[in-house]
C-alpha cells in the first residue's frame, strides 16, 4: 500500500454564492485519491491568510487562476514524491516554498487546497474515516487521541455583512443544550427554525435568506429584536430558554468599528459606542435573554475591549475570537496571555494548512479555550469542518443554518457518521 503523492490536479469550481474557488485533487500511488474544495469567507479579518485572486474584470476579479497556477507549476513539482501521511512535512514544504507570513505569494487557497487533499487522500488510502486520520495527526502534534461529536450551534437570523442594508449584527444562532447525539440538536434546531418561518408569516415579512441561510432580518425595529423573536420561535417549538435551547451571537463588531475614533457605530440602533459601552450593551443582553455564547463582542484591535468584555462575562458565558484570533497561533498566544476571551473560532482558510489549524486546536485545549471549527459564507459541499472537528474532539460546530445544500451536506455527514460502525464501534 504506497501513500506516495503520484499527482496533483486544481481547478476553478465555485461555492455557495456564486464565487470562484479551487478545487484540489491529490492522487497516490496506491490507488487512491483525495478531493478539497477551498471555502471562502466575506467577512474576513485582516489578519488571515491571503486568499489570492486574480483582480481584473472577470467575474469582478474573483477568479483564482494565479492560485491554481501556483499549485500545478510550484506546489504539484514540489510535493510530488512525497508521503501523504506525513502531514507536518508534507505542509512545511509548501509554507517555506511560499516563504511569506501570510502566504501572500502562492496563496492560502493554494496551500490549504493541496494540504486538505493530502490528507482525505491518506484517508482514503488507508481505508479509514478522514476523523481518524486527522485523531492520529493530532496524536502526533501532541493531541490526547479522544475523539468526539460536537456541540452544534444553527444559524436563524444572517445579518452584517451576510445580508446587506441589514441589522449590524451578523448571525444569530441557536445552541441546543444537552442533547445525546449531533443528529437530535439538529432536528431541535430544524424545529426552531420552523417557529422562526411561522412568525415571519404571522409577521408578513418575506421568507429570503441571507449567505449563510438564515433568515434576512427584514423590517427589524433594531438589532435587539433577533433575540426577542428567537426566544418566542424557541417557546413555540416546546423549548425552556436556558434550560435546553440557547442563543449564540456572532457580532462581527470589526465591521461597525471605527479605528480613528475607538468607537462602535451601529447604524440599526443608532448609537456610537465607546468600547466600555459596548461591553455594558452586550452585557445588558446577556441579562435579558438566553445568551451562551458570543463571537467578537469587541473588534479584532480593540484588546481593551476583548479584556474589559472577558472580565465582565467571561465566567458566565463562552466568548469566541474569530477576527481576533484568525486560527492563527501568535494570536491566540495573545489573547491567552492577555486574559482575552475564553474560545476560538477555527476556519481553516484563515490560517491556510491542517497542520497550522490541527496545532492552533490542541493550543486552544491545553489552556483552555474552546476550539469551535466554523464554515465560512462561501461554502460548498466538502465535508471536511465535520471531520476535522471530531477527529481533535474540539467543543462545538458552527455551520450556519438548517437549510441550503452546503449546510445540511454537513450535518448530514453528522448523522452519517453517528450512524457508521466505526462510530458504534470507537
Amino acid at each position: 500500500m504506497s501513500f506516495i503523492i503520484k499527482d496533483v490536479d486544481a481547478f476553478q469550481v465555485f461555492d455557495s454564492r456564486g464565487i470562484p474557488t479551487i478545487e484540489v485533487v491529490i492522487g497516490l500511488s496506491g490507488g487512491a485519491e483525495g478531493r478539497f474544495i477551498v471555502p471562502s469567507g466575506k467577512s474576513t479579518g485582516m489578519y488571515e491568510a491571503l486568499e489570492l485572486r486574480d483582480g481584473g474584470k472577470e467575474l469582478g476579479g474573483k477568479t483564482v487562476h494565479k492560485a491554481i497556477s501556483n499549485i500545478l507549476n510550484e506546489i504539484a513539482p514540489a510535493i510530488t514524491g512525497m508521503d501523504a501521511r506525513g502531514q507536518a512535512a508534507l505542509d512545511k514544504v509548501m509554507i517555506d516554498l511560499d516563504g511569506t507570513p501570510n502566504k501572500t505569494r502562492l496563496g492560502a487557497n493554494a496551500i490549504l487546497g493541496c494540504s486538505a487533499a493530502a490528507c482525505w487522500a491518506a484517508a482514503n488510502q488507508e481505508g479509514v474515516p478522514l476523523y481518524k486520520h486527522i485523531r492520529d495527526l493530532a496524536v502526533t502534534r501532541g493531541g490526547s487521541g479522544e475523539i468526539g461529536m460536537p456541540e452544534i450551534m444553527a444559524q436563524m437570523f444572517g445579518g452584517g455583512a451576510h445580508a446587506e442594508d441589514s441589522v449590524d449584527v451578523q448571525c444569530y444562532s441557536v445552541r441546543p443544550i444537552g442533547f445525546k447525539s449531533g443528529e437530535a440538536a439538529y432536528i431541535a434546531c430544524l424545529e426552531v427554525w420552523l417557529k422562526e418561518q411561522e412568525i415571519y408569516q404571522e409577521l408578513g415579512r418575506p421568507l429570503s435568506f441571507a449567505d449563510e441561510g438564515g433568515l434576512w432580518p427584514t423590517d427589524f425595529e433594531n438589532n435587539e429584536e433577533g433575540l426577542k423573536l428567537m426566544v418566542e420561535a424557541m417557546k413555540r417549538a416546546g423549548f425552556v430558554p436556558w434550560e435546553n435551547m440557547g442563543i449564540t451571537l456572532d457580532i462581527a463588531s470589526s465591521e461597525f468599528y471605527d479605528e480613528e475614533t475607538g468607537t462602535y457605530k451601529l447604524r440599526y440602533d443608532k448609537k456610537e459606542l465607546t468600547s466600555d459601552e459596548m461591553v455594558d450593551y452586550l452585557a445588558d443582553w446577556v441579562e435579558k435573554y438566553p445568551i451562551v455564547s458570543i463571537e467578537d463582542g469587541c473588534a479584532e484591535n480593540d484588546w481593551e475591549g476583548q479584556i474589559a468584555l472577558t472580565k465582565r462575562l467571561g465566567d458566565k458565558i463562552q466568548l469566541i475570537g474569530d477576527d481576533a484570533f484568525t486560527t492563527n497561533l501568535g494570536r491566540l498566544k495573545k489573547g491567552v496571555e492577555l486574559g482575552a476571551l475564553n474560545a476560538i473560532l477555527i476556519k481553516m482558510n484563515q490560517i491556510g494548512s491542517m497542520t497550522e489549524t490541527i496545532d492552533t486546536i490542541l493550543y486552544a485545549q491545553e489552556h483552555g479555550y474552546n476550539p469551535v471549527v466554523s464554515g465560512r459564507s462561501g461554502d460548498c459541499e466538502d465535508v471536511t469542518q465535520i471531520h476535522l472537528a471530531v477527529g481533535t474532539n474540539s467543543y462545538q460546530l458552527k455551520i450556519g443554518g438548517v437549510c441550503r445544500s452546503e449546510r445540511v451536506v454537513k450535518w448530514n455527514e453528522i448523522i452519517r457518521i453517528e450512524h457508521s460502525e466505526a462510530w458504534k464501534n470507537r
